[in-house]
């Protein structure tokens, strides 16, 4: 099956000013990444801050020019598409409804914007579009003539998701959808972005830190780690058999209900790597409870068995981790 956005070996370099007589060094936020997002289905791409994720989201959506490697919607490499062309298969949903919705314009306003720049149907078209999509995301048709202002966090995050639909996209990119939202409305965006997803037949990356969520939604996971996919696999596999020492962490950070086992510890230390001068190997290997010798000194290549992949050298063959 053909996917409905794909990276092939993608990356994506910054230079950074070092201060006054140091020039620049480069920053690879993403490195060499290549990902499938089916159709109609949900892929998580997860990871700590500054790990990467938002940027693969800039890429995709056609907003942050890679420098090197190639987007593909659905087989089609993005260079054949404009702006306006990739913005009609794809739409983002962000992080921040309160951030993300000009407090001057009205909602109607808002969620009728893609329809006028894309100059589809006219006035009266509008009006239906936009209480059409209202009624969808469970938004009552007053609301049209309201202000972001008068609206709650969750009511204003359904707004975001009206405006991002009502082009009726291809794929949306949920970069951090709930992480602004009281937790009581979480489950409800979460739960309506499930029923959208049937309903319109939409394909979805969710870009999260929290896991619960990412276990909640998506049919396939990748881990993300200082711009590497470091383990991918279908979310059954890798919640109930995670093989990167990262991932494990990773699950491992998570709260529980029960009291009695405390705040979980992650073993990672408090020192976050830094991507402009990332270790050498392994760029996982200075937090790595498993660190071995080689891992300081070779990059782990791509280990793949059966729909799982892991990028770390303990499921290396062993005639390669003894070279």
């Amino acid at each position: 099956m053909t996917a409905a956005l794909e990276t092939v070996d993608v990356s994506c370099v910054f230079q950074v000013n070092q201060g006054f007589m140091k020039g620049s060094k480069p920053l690879r936020a993403v490195n060499g990444v290549s990902l499938k997002i089916p159709k109609g289905q949900v892929v998580g791409l997860v990871g700590e801050s500054g790990c990467g994720k938002s940027t693969m989201a800039s890429i995709l959506l056609g907003l942050q020019e890679p420098t090197s490697g190639e987007v593909l919607y659905s087989g089609e490499s993005a260079g054949s598409f404009d702006g306006k062309d990739i913005a009609r298969r794809i739409q983002p949903i962000f992080q921040d409804p309160y951030s993300s919705l000009n407090p001057t314009k009205s909602i109607h306003s808002i969620v009728s914007l893609p329809l006028r720049i894309h100059n589809v149907g006219d006035p009266a078209d509008w009006d239906r579009k936009v209480y059409d999509i209202l009624d969808l995301v469970g938004l009552p048709r007053r609301v049209a003539q309201s202000y972001p202002s008068q609206l709650s966090g969750g009511q204003r995050q359904r707004v975001a998701i009206a405006r991002a639909l009502i082009m009726r996209p291809e794929v949306v990119i949920c970069d951090e959808p709930t992480s602004a939202l009281d937790v009581s409305v979480q489950s409800q965006i979460l739960n309506l972005l499930q029923d959208l997803r049937q309903e319109l037949g939409l394909t979805y990356l969710l870009i999260s830190h929290n896991l619960a969520v990412v276990e909640h939604m998506a049919d396939r996971v990748a881990v993300m780690y200082l711009g590497r996919i470091v383990e991918e696999a279908d979310a059954d596999t890798l919640f109930r058999d995670p093989r990167h020492p990262y991932t494990k962490a990773l699950l491992g950070s998570v709260l529980t209900p029960d009291p009695s086992l405390g705040v979980p510890d992650t073993h990672l230390g408090t020192v976050f790597p830094n991507p402009i001068d990332p270790p050498l190997g392994c760029s996982f290997h200075p937090r790595c409870s498993a660190c071995m010798d080689i891992c300081s000194a070779q990059t782990p290549m791509p280990v793949t068995e059966g729909d799982h992949m892991t990028e770390c050298h303990l499921y290396a063959p062993q005639e390669a981790v003894a070279v």
